[in-house]
């Protein structure tokens, strides 16, 4: 799996959702929200163009793939 950088979280706080808000808006657990804030868990691209969608950026400035 390759390496990437989360910005999720600066974005999630700019669009000021809690993870679980986010987390239910995007249908998964906080829990998720956690690890993908902490670059634990590589998110599918379903799951990452809901991500993009709920806090308004560019997939691609939340998910930074090295």
């Amino acid at each position: 799996m390759p390496e990437f950088e989360c910005r999720l979280k600066k974005y999630r706080q700019l669009s000021d959702m809690t993870q679980e808000q986010l987390a239910l808006k995007v249908g998964v657990r906080r829990e998720t929200i956690m690890r993908l804030e902490k670059a634990q868990y590589n998110p599918s691209l379903k799951l990452a163009i809901d991500i993009s969608r709920t806090v308004n950026a560019p997939i691609e400035e939340i998910f930074v793939f090295k």
